[in-house]
C-alpha cells in the first residue's frame, strides 16, 4: 500500500472520529493501568463491569494493596485468569508504592517491569494516559494491518514497528484507537463487514464479504 492510500485512510478514520477513545472506564493513569492488566484475553465490557464494582471500593494503589489478593478476586472473578491477575495487581500496587511514590511511572522501561504489564499494555498506558505517540498492537490492530495491507507484520512487534514508520506524526496519537475500534466493529475477524466500512475502496483485502441482497 502506498502512502497516498494511507492517508486517505487515516483522513477518513479521523472524520468518522475525530476524539477517539479507549472503552475501557478509567479517570486516572493508575485505574487505566489496572483496568488495561485486566483486560488480557477479556472484553472491555467484562472489565468494566467489574471496575464499575471495585473502583468505587479502592482506586489507588494504597486502597487496592490493602483489599489483598482474596479481597481483589471477589471483584474481579468474572474476567478470564482473575487468580493471576488479582496476584499481578497486588504486586504492582507495591512496587508502585515502594518504588514511585503511588504514581504510575510515566516510563516505559518501568511500566514494563511491573508484574502483568507488557509492552503492549505499556503501549496503552503511555498513549492514553500520557499522551505519547505509542501503538498498542492487539489482535484486532494486528488484524486490520494485514488484512488491508495497511502495515504488514508476521507478528505484533513487527506490525507495531511498521505501524511507528509509515503512520504521519499527526495521526499517531489516535491511530491506535481507530484501528482498534474498526477491527472490532467493521473488520471484524470472521465475516468483515465490507459493505458498511468506510475504507472499503482503499482497502486492499482481496476477499471481500458483501450482504447478500
Amino acid at each position: 500500500m502506498n502512502k497516498d492510500k494511507r492517508r486517505l485512510i487515516l483522513e477518513r478514520l479521523r472524520e468518522n472520529n475525530p476524539n477517539p477513545q479507549t472503552e475501557l472506564n478509567w479517570s486516572t493513569p493508575f485505574e487505566l493501568l489496572i483496568a488495561v492488566l485486566l483486560s488480557a484475553q477479556a472484553t472491555d465490557v467484562s472489565v468494566n463491569k467489574a471496575t464499575d464494582k471495585l473502583y468505587p471500593v479502592a482506586n489507588t494503589p494504597q486502597g487496592l494493596f490493602d483489599l489483598g489478593v482474596d479481597g481483589v478476586k471477589e471483584y474481579i472473578k468474572t474476567i478470564g485468569l482473575f487468580n493471576s491477575k488479582a496476584e499481578n495487581v497486588i504486586k504492582t500496587c507495591k512496587i508502585i508504592l515502594e518504588q514511585h511514590n503511588g504514581e504510575v511511572p510515566e516510563n516505559r522501561e518501568a511500566l514494563e517491569a511491573l508484574p502483568g504489564v507488557g509492552r503492549k499494555t505499556a503501549n496503552v498506558v503511555l498513549n492514553t494516559a500520557f499522551g505519547w505517540p505509542t501503538i498498542a498492537v492487539d489482535t484486532h490492530i494486528y488484524r486490520v494491518s494485514n488484512r488491508t495491507k495497511f502495515a504488514m507484520g508476521k507478528n505484533v512487534d513487527q506490525v507495531e514497528e511498521k505501524l511507528l514508520k509509515v503512520v504521519p506524526k499527526e495521526f499517531k496519537l489516535d491511530v491506535h484507537h481507530w484501528l482498534i475500534l474498526h477491527g472490532r466493529y467493521t473488520c471484524v475477524a470472521r465475516k468483515p463487514r465490507c459493505g458498511s466500512c468506510i475504507i472499503e475502496d482503499l482497502c486492499e483485502y482481496k476477499e471481500k464479504v458483501y450482504p447478500e441482497n
